[in-house]
C-alpha cells in the first residue's frame, strides 16, 4: 500500500548541515553580487526616496503578526509532551517503568486518559522510534496507523504538517494582494508563494525521507534525536526568517531604496498628464479671479490704487543715491549686459505672442 523513499533520497540533519556548508561559500558570494548589482542599478538610474506607503504598513503588519506567531510556536510552552524528556528515560526503558516515571510527573501520581491510549502503541522500539518522529498526537490517534508501513504515519499526519504553512500561505497572499499592497506588494506575491511552497515542500520532504529509526541505536537518552520537536522549531524559524525577509523586501522597494523599477512610457505620460491638467486647471481659476476682479468696480479701484502705490514705490527706490550707484556699477563693470537683457525679454514676448498666435489659429 506505502511505498518506502530509497536509501539515496533520504536526507539527516547532519547532511543537510554538510550540504549547508559545502553550498554556503558559493551562494553567499553571489548574493552579494546581487545586492552589488541592484545597488549600482539604483544609482545608474536615480530615483528619488520616498516615504513609506500608507497601505504597505497593513501590509508590513500582517507579515509582523505572522512572524511573532511562528516565532512563539517555537517555545516549548506550546509544544506537545515529550515522554521521554520528561521522564529522562532511554529509548530501550521497559514500558512499565517508563509509565510508572511518568505517573510520577501526573497530579496525584495517575496516568491520564491519553497516557493509557498511549501506552500500548509504544511497547515496541520501531513504535517509540515513531513516537519521536512523527509526535505523540498522531501515534495516538491514527487509526490505521502501524509500524510495518511507517509511511502510513506520514500520511496521517500530512494535513498537521501542512496547516502551518496553508496558514502561512494566507498571510503571505494577502501581504502581497494588491487591493491590501497596491502594485508594491503585487510584484512580490510569486516570490512570495514560491517560497511559502518551498517550505511546505521541504518540510514534507524532510519528514517523508528522513530515517525514522536512527533512534533505534542510541543508547543514551542525550543521544536521542526528537525529530518531531526540533522539526517544529525549524519551522516556525523558517516561516519567521521567510516573513522577516518578504518584509524587507517590501519596505525597501516601496520606498525605492533597491529593486527600483523604472516608470513605463504609459505611467510618465499619465503623470505629466495630470500635471498639466493641474497646472491648467490653477491658470483658469487664476483667469476667473482676474475676470472677475476687472468687472468688480470695487476690486478694480483697489487694484488700480495697488498698482499706483506700487509704482509710486519702485520710483523712489530707483531714484535713492545706493540704486542709482549699484546699477551704474553693475552697467559699467559688464556684470549685466543691457543687450542680452533685451534679447531675452524679446525672446520671452515672441513666446507668449507666438503661443496665442497658434493656439488661436487651432481653435
Amino acid at each position: 500500500m506505502f511505498v518506502e523513499f530509497p536509501g539515496y533520497l533520504q536526507l539527516t540533519f547532519p547532511s543537510l548541515k554538510t550540504l549547508l556548508f559545502t553550498l554556503g561559500p558559493l551562494a553567499i558570494p553571489r548574493l552579494i553580487g546581487c545586492y552589488r548589482a541592484y545597488r549600482a542599478k539604483a544609482q545608474s538610474r536615480p530615483v528619488p526616496i520616498r516615504p513609506l506607503p500608507s497601505h504597505i504598513y497593513i501590509a508590513l503588519n500582517i507579515l509582523f503578526v505572522s512572524c511573532v506567531f511562528a516565532l512563539i510556536s517555537t517555545l516549548p510552552t506550546f509544544a506537545p509532551e515529550n515522554i521521554f524528556l520528561a521522564t529522562s528515560s532511554r529509548l530501550q526503558t521497559p514500558n512499565d517503568v517508563l509509565f510508572t516515571r511518568l505517573a510520577l510527573t501526573r497530579p496525584e501520581g495517575r496516568l491520564s486518559d491519553l497516557d493509557e491510549m498511549l501506552k500500548p502503541r509504544i511497547a515496541s522500539l520501531d513504535a517509540r522510534c515513531l513516537y519521536l518522529y512523527y509526535g505523540p498526537s498522531i501515534l495516538t490517534y491514527c487509526p490505521f496507523c502501524v509500524s510495518d508501513e511507517p509511511l502510513s504515519y506520514f500520511w496521517y499526519g500530512l494535513p498537521m504538517i501542512m496547516l502551518p504553512h496553508i496558514l502561512h500561505l494566507f498571510a503571505l497572499g494577502a501581504a502581497t494582494s494588491s487591493g491590501i499592497a497596491g502594485k508594491e506588494g503585487n510584484r512580490w506575491r510569486t516570490s512570495a508563494v514560491m517560497i511559502g511552497v518551498g517550505l511546505a515542500l521541504s518540510e514534507c520532504y524532510l519528514t517523508g525521507a528522513g530515517d525514522w529509526k536512527a533512534n533505534a541505536r542510541a543508547v543514551r537518552a542525550e543521544d536521542l534525536n526528537h525529530f518531531h520537536w526540533n522539526m517544529r522549531i525549524w519551522r516556525g524559524l523558517g516561516i519567521g526568517v521567510a516573513d522577516a525577509a518578504l518584509a524587507g523586501f517590501l519596505w525597501a522597494s516601496s520606498t525605492n531604496r533597491m529593486f527600483v523599477v523604472p516608470p513605463t512610457a504609459a505611467e510618465r505620460m499619465e503623470a505629466s498628464l495630470k500635471v498639466l491638467e493641474n497646472a491648467r486647471g490653477r491658470v483658469g481659476a487664476l483667469g476667473i479671479v482676474r475676470n472677475v476682479v476687472a468687472r468688480d468696480e470695487g476690486l478694480r479701484r483697489q487694484g488700480d490704487a495697488y498698482w499706483r502705490k506700487e509704482g509710486q514705490i519702485m520710483s523712489e527706490a530707483m531714484d535713492e543715491r545706493e540704486v542709482v550707484e549699484g546699477v551704474r556699477n553693475a552697467l559699467g563693470s559688464g556684470r549685466i549686459s543691457v543687450t542680452k537683457v533685451e534679447e531675452e525679454a524679446r525672446r520671452f514676448a515672441e513666446g507668449i505672442v507666438g503661443g496665442s498666435n497658434i493656439a488661436q489659429q487651432q481653435s
